[in-house]
């Protein structure tokens, strides 16, 4: 797997890390706001701590949205969780004498920050924390004219930085555990990669023998049969006629079905138009297509199977009046869908199909994740189904 694929990878895995942190922030927040009419407390500079306070709270509300609706940054991680000790050193010097009050919140950071899987991040974030946990004391203890500290000041600061080296190492333990993770998941990319070369290898020499062979065959009989009838149009070498060229039709449909030359001659978009109107005349159906230019992609032919398999299904089981297929493509993504209104069934009964050996659709989903893709498929028992694939457009 490509260092750029890796990357990608634990990117994922930490972007659920950020999500989860951005959704238990507000809580917290909310929390820290009970300081004052919950636990009776003198604030040193009460207007202050409020005004930081809303800032952060509205900050972590529009961080939240913005988390939830978009892709995360890699710096995303690491920023939250600055902002969040910048803002909790804030509230401290605002408090003075909640201090000990929002102890417990300098514990949480270098948890919350542990699975990012980066454990420099982690370290550094951690001590971050301790020290300004040291320097919020310092500046009180400056301000009151203090000879020394308390001594549970030191106490929770060495509890800080065993904190930070135990979240440190738990955040080592996961980097390595996605390591193995994402080695395996290397393997099975070039397994499916190997088996996909080699069914196309296979499917391309089997449409070969077929057209070059019987197919071929077929023709020469029927022509001979055709140049009989001119002479003697006997009702028998009508039949056996019409029987070769009906031969014909499907084995040139065969071959079309095991390499089809228009994807490679045409395009994607020209494939699946033909591969639409065929299975829309077979299936007696309304067939809406509405296909985007999408030139020939890289990821085509794994498209265009994905919709050979839905469309067959539709044939084969859905009993659709209506289907829908629709190609679009944007600056980093094609999506393939093909819907149908037919009887549908219940996604969870796909696993038994499987078992049966219906594993049509069920490949796809490893063919199209190996491209970096995802496949989706809604159903549900008289509703339907639909089938969405999409994969990168590069």
């Amino acid at each position: 797997m490509a260092g750029r694929d890796r990357d990608r990878v634990v990117e994922r895995y930490a972007t659920e890390a950020v999500r989860v942190t951005a959704v238990l922030r507000l809580p917290l927040i909310a929390l820290i706001a009970l300081l004052g009419p919950v636990v009776r407390i003198e604030h040193w500079m009460p207007t202050l701590f409020r005004l930081v306070l809303l800032g952060y709270a509205v900050a972590a509300a529009v961080w939240l949205a913005v988390v939830l609706r978009r892709q995360v940054r890699p710096w995303a991680g690491w920023g939250s969780t600055g902002v969040d000790i910048a803002a909790l050193l804030a509230l401290c010097l605002a408090s003075g004498g909640a201090t000990s009050s929002l102890l417990p919140v300098f514990f949480l950071l270098p948890v919350a920050v542990a699975f990012q899987y980066r454990p420099a991040l982690t370290a550094s974030l951690g001590t971050c924390t301790a020290v300004g946990y040291l320097l919020v004391w310092i500046f009180y203890a400056v301000r009151d004219d203090l000879v020394d500290l308390p001594g549970v000041v030191f106490l929770y600061f060495g509890f800080l930085l065993w904190l930070t080296a135990a979240t440190t190492a738990l955040s080592f333990v996961l980097m390595r555990r996605s390591g193995t993770v994402i080695s395996l998941l290397d393997v099975r990319r070039r397994l499916v990669a190997e088996s996909m070369g080699a069914e196309e290898r296979e499917r391309r020499r089997l449409a070969e023998h077929l057209h070059d062979g019987p197919l071929q065959n077929v023709l020469a009989a029927r022509m001979d049969l055709e140049e009989a009838i001119e002479r003697d149009r006997d009702p028998a070498l009508v039949a056996a006629e019409a029987a070769l060229r009906e031969t014909a039709t499907q084995l040139r449909s065969t071959v079309t079905t095991l390499h089809p030359q228009v994807l490679e001659q045409l395009g994607l978009t020209a494939a699946l138009r033909e591969l639409a109107d065929g299975h829309g005349r077979r299936g007696g159906y309304e067939m809406r297509v509405r296909l985007e230019e999408v030139g020939r992609p890289d990821c085509q032919s794994q498209l265009y199977r994905v919709a050979r398999e839905a469309l067959g299904n539709v044939d084969k089981h859905a009993h659709a009046r209506r289907v829908e297929v629709l190609l679009a493509r944007t600056a980093t993504a094609i999506t393939l869908e093909v819907a149908d209104d037919g009887v549908g069934f219940d996604p969870d009964d796909l696993p038994a199909r499987v078992a049966e050996g219906h594993i049509g659709l069920a490949s796809q989903f490893l063919r199209i994740e190996n491209l970096g893709g995802t496949l989706e498929l809604t159903s549900a028992p008289g509703e339907g189904t639909r089938v969405v694939a999409t994969v990168p457009s590069s």
